[in-house]
């Protein structure tokens, strides 16, 4: 299934970086879908939440745009602009 596949290397890519920054939790993802990326932002929402189930993003609230630009040399990709992480200690 490709959308497995894209979730797979997003949710990699996400717990990575919180594991650099030593974050307790991703609070909140932000991501841009390519116009011919060929997933609706309610499909994405759909499979992001399975992917991050159990995992450091779960939870995490989402907001995604949809570029319309299929001249952009990304117009296939799924990229992730920011993430935003929890890394105050534990109380």
């Amino acid at each position: 299934m490709h959308e497995s596949a894209l979730m797979t290397n997003l949710m990699r890519q996400i717990s990575d970086l919180a594991a650099r920054e030593h974050a307790r939790r991703v609070t909140r993802v932000f991501v841009r879908l390519g116009a011919l990326s060929h997933i609706s932002p309610a499909h994405f929402a759909e499979h992001f939440k399975h992917a991050s189930g159990g995992s450091v993003a779960e939870g995490a609230q989402l907001e995604v745009t949809v570029s319309n630009d299929m001249q952009r040399a990304d117009a296939q990709d799924i990229m992730i602009e920011s993430v935003e992480l929890d890394t105050d200690p534990p109380s």
